[in-house]
């Protein structure tokens, strides 16, 4: 499963770094224009989780609904990334009912099909306690009316979406990468959070050496594998740029083409009841 997540300027302006968002909502819009040849040329379909102000009518840096039809219209995925790239643990029961109604109604309407697929910014709520994963930070920052992942799932089944990407750890694997210094990642397999369908991310983000390491442990032995970037960051010099994405998207397209790999949406998995 491939992700993009599209922040837009609202991500920048909503950054967590003390220093502030090292990146402009400019190259959000840029980079995607070039994603979208790269994906059309490997013939790979992938998920862009998008800011539903974003749909909304106005210009760029903010704005581009024209381009989040462009997506649909070429057979990616839209999902919903919040609506203006809200820090969810902290939101409160009320704001986040909110932020995911309204994300889901702007970008329903831009694109005129339902949008089923969550992702959060930031990759949290981490705090999932029947798996043993456990976010102090959250908990320190968030306060009593904390949004961990289950209440996170649970309002989003309210608000009418059926999966989520979530990225928790189990203390079990934190303990094990800690004590072999290296990443213990592995293919996984779909899981039901509060009446969600979730995949949970396996990757360290990006499409380098890493990512293709799990990609192969996966053709090898079954299971998913969950790789993302951001389109801001197509330029940067990390392993989001597209000098790791264009060899990872040529290693999808060969293994495809020999039967070996499946290139899922996550509207395509069974869904929770």
């Amino acid at each position: 499963m491939v992700f993009w997540d599209y922040d837009t300027q609202w991500g920048a302006d909503h950054s967590r770094s003390p220093a502030g968002a090292a990146w402009s909502g400019l190259a959000e819009f840029e980079n995607t224009e070039r994603l979208l040849e790269l994906h059309a040329q490997y013939e790979i379909p992938a998920c862009f989780a998008v800011v539903g102000a974003a749909a909304l009518r106005g210009e760029r840096p903010y704005h581009d609904p024209a381009q989040i039809r462009l997506m649909h219209a070429r057979g990616h995925e839209i999902a919903s990334h919040s609506f203006r790239h809200e820090w969810l643990p902290g939101i409160g029961r009320p704001g986040l009912l909110e932020t995911l109604r309204r994300s889901k109604d702007a970008l329903e309407q831009c694109i005129g099909a339902p949008v089923v697929t969550f992702v959060p910014p930031y990759n949290q709520p981490f705090d999932h306690a029947r798996e043993w994963s456990f976010s102090l930070s959250e908990r320190r920052l968030a306060g009593r009316d904390r949004t961990d992942l289950v209440r996170l799932c649970a309002a989003l089944r309210e608000t009418g979406y059926r999966f989520c990407r979530v990225s928790y750890r189990p203390v079990r694997q934190r303990f094990l990468q800690w004590q072999l210094r290296r990443s213990v990642d592995r293919p996984v397999v779909p899981e039901a959070i509060g009446g969600v369908t979730c995949v949970r991310l396996n990757t360290p983000g990006g499409f380098a050496a890493a990512s293709a390491t799990v990609l192969r442990r996966c053709v090898r032995n079954g299971g998913i594998t969950v790789v993302y970037g951001h389109p801001h960051s197509l330029r940067s010099g990390s392993e989001q740029d597209e000098r790791s994405v264009v060899p990872f998207l040529r290693l999808l397209w060969r293994l495809r083409r020999r039967g070996l790999l499946h290139i899922c949406l996550p509207h395509q998995l069974p869904m929770e009841d």
